[in-house]
């Protein structure tokens, strides 16, 4: 059976002409500084983002532990929310990696209020841990890849920053934002110490994250890097794909946020599902479920004997992401089934 799997971004494929270009990178020794596909990638990225540089990595978890290993110390403690990416989906990673607790706090739509974290600022005392880094997620994953607003991200990093406190962005869908928003990355990044993006989801390459920073962060993540088992060799194979996906996959991203909101207003008829379609801001629709009278399993099942593949999201809830995989007629297609089995 062919499935229309609308699971995650990441199963895209490279295309064709993707893997011309991967096939016709010029490569060296990347732990040696020498891949010159990776350099140049890494230059064009810390150009687009504002950053002085920018460090190529295996994954997006990589890059996000890179950047709060470098920014802490054991036994300090970082802020996140309690549904980001770090917290639920890293396998505890801040606390193996770099010995530091995560504070969690609550977001609406993935946007952590600017109270919330200065009442969750610790003390300065000896018993206490210390704050030193706060995580954002743009866009959030777990809220149907909701868009973080600048304004309020800017008073975050004012506040932040006034206390010395360093701010990470878990950017690995940034560029949805920026698609969605017409803000271009460069400004989202601004607000940040340390970003880190990824070009396996959405841009559809097959590999890779970029961590973005300053000069001395970018030196000390590479050695990290290094320790982590990240450093790889002949690795501009990978970059070329990265360099293809900027040049060709950022802008047809709104074909997925339509996909999303043409999925989303199909399945709104079936009056049992909890859907809100202004939730829909770029290319995820997140549905509850609960009053199916169905378990997440059961449906997830019975769609998948009907060739459509989702997960579950939550305790009550199932997920599709739109991507450059499936075409718009598998979307509508998808949508029906749906209403088919729950109408």
């Amino acid at each position: 059976m062919k499935y229309i799997d609308l699971r995650s971004d990441t199963v895209t494929r490279p295309s064709r002409e993707m893997r011309d270009a991967m096939m016709n990178a010029e490569v060296g020794d990347d732990v040696f500084g020498e891949d010159p596909t990776v350099n140049r990638l890494q230059e064009r990225m810390a150009a687009l983002f504002g950053k002085e540089g920018g460090l190529f990595v295996s994954s997006g978890t990589m890059g996000n532990e890179l950047c709060i290993k470098v920014q802490t110390n054991p036994g300090d403690e970082i802020i996140v929310d309690e549904n980001s990416h770090i917290c639920v989906y890293e396998t505890a990673a801040p606390s193996l990696l770099s010995g530091v607790q995560m504070k969690t706090l609550p977001a609406a739509r993935g946007m952590i209020s600017l109270k919330d974290i200065e009442d969750a600022v610790r003390p300065d005392v000896y018993y206490m841990p210390r704050t030193k880094l706060v995580c954002l997620e743009n866009t959030h994953g777990r809220s149907a890849g909701s868009v973080l607003k600048l304004e309020a991200i800017r008073k975050v990093s004012e506040f932040v920053r006034s206390r010395k406190i360093f701010m990470h962005l878990d950017g690995a869908r940034l560029w949805n934002a920026s698609v969605a928003t017409g803000i271009p990355v460069r400004e989202y990044a601004q607000y940040f110490d340390s970003v880190s993006v990824c070009f396996s989801k959405g841009l559809g390459a097959p590999v890779g994250s970029m961590i973005l920073g300053d000069a001395g962060f970018i030196e000390s993540a590479r050695r990290y890097r290094k320790i982590f088992g990240g450093g790889m060799r002949q690795v501009g194979i990978l970059a070329a794909a990265a360099n293809y996906a900027l040049d060709h996959n950022i802008t047809r991203l709104e074909e997925d946020h339509r996909k999303a909101r043409i999925f989303g207003e199909r399945i709104s008829s079936v009056k049992k599902l909890g859907l809100n379609l202004g939730d829909i801001e770029t290319n995820m629709v997140i549905v509850n479920i609960e009053k199916t009278g169905l378990s997440q399993n059961e449906l997830l099942m019975s769609l998948k004997n009907k060739g459509i593949l989702m997960t579950p999201e939550g305790h009550s809830c199932i997920r599709a992401v739109m991507h450059l995989d499936v075409s718009m007629e598998e979307v509508r297609s998808a949508a029906e089934c749906i209403v088919e089995v729950l109408g």
